[in-house]
């Protein structure tokens, strides 16, 4: 069987901005197949913003499950994380999808898994996927010791994760949401 691998996700919080960015690097077995995917992307009226690795079907399906959660719970995050973890690890079907999601709002950010995770961090600062150690690495020291925005140290530590990690590319899909008026843009 053929594996594919790739991807790296990287969120922070920082200045009143939220700011999730994934590269679009998509590798099977050996080789580099697609070069700008999209595993960044806005749902519930453009309101919450997901990253997304893992096998991509499974992470689509998830965001659609996530995305009726918050239709059911009038938009909030934290109730709509918790019940879809709570979903994904105790559904039969759920259970064998292999992907882990942020997901994150003007107030929250969330990492959800199958395991039943819903973790928000205590430094403002989430990585999933092949290069999320050096994705989140390079954003917290970017955090502690310089000035940089949001999408700044998002787009500088997206860049220190592709020299490092084979599976990860600089090709990046960026989103906001500004957390002071709940409004979102793409630079």
């Amino acid at each position: 069987m053929r594996s594919i691998h790739g991807t790296t996700i990287l969120a922070l919080r920082r200045q009143g901005k939220v700011a999730i960015a994934g590269d679009g690097q998509v590798t099977l077995n050996d080789g580099i197949i697609k070069h700008h995917a999209r595993k960044v992307r806005r749902i519930y009226n453009q309101q919450i913003i997901v990253g997304f690795a893992g096998a991509t079907a499974d992470a689509l399906h998830l965001s659609e499950r996530l995305e009726s959660k918050l239709e059911r719970f009038n938009g909030n995050l934290t109730r709509s994380a918790v019940e879809l973890a709570r979903d994904w690890r105790t559904d039969k079907y759920l259970r064998r999808l292999e992907a882990m999601m942020i997901a994150a709002d003007a107030e929250k950010l969330f990492l959800i898994s199958g395991n039943g995770d819903v973790i928000e961090p205590d430094e403002g600062v989430l990585a999933i996927g092949s290069g999320a150690a050096s994705a989140q690495a390079a954003a917290m020291a970017l955090m502690r010791h310089t000035g940089m925005g949001a999408v700044e140290i998002c787009e500088a530590a997206l860049a220190i994760a592709s020299k490092m990690c084979i599976y990860t590319n600089d090709s990046l899909t960026l989103e906001t949401i500004e957390a002071d008026e709940n409004q979102t843009s793409t630079p």
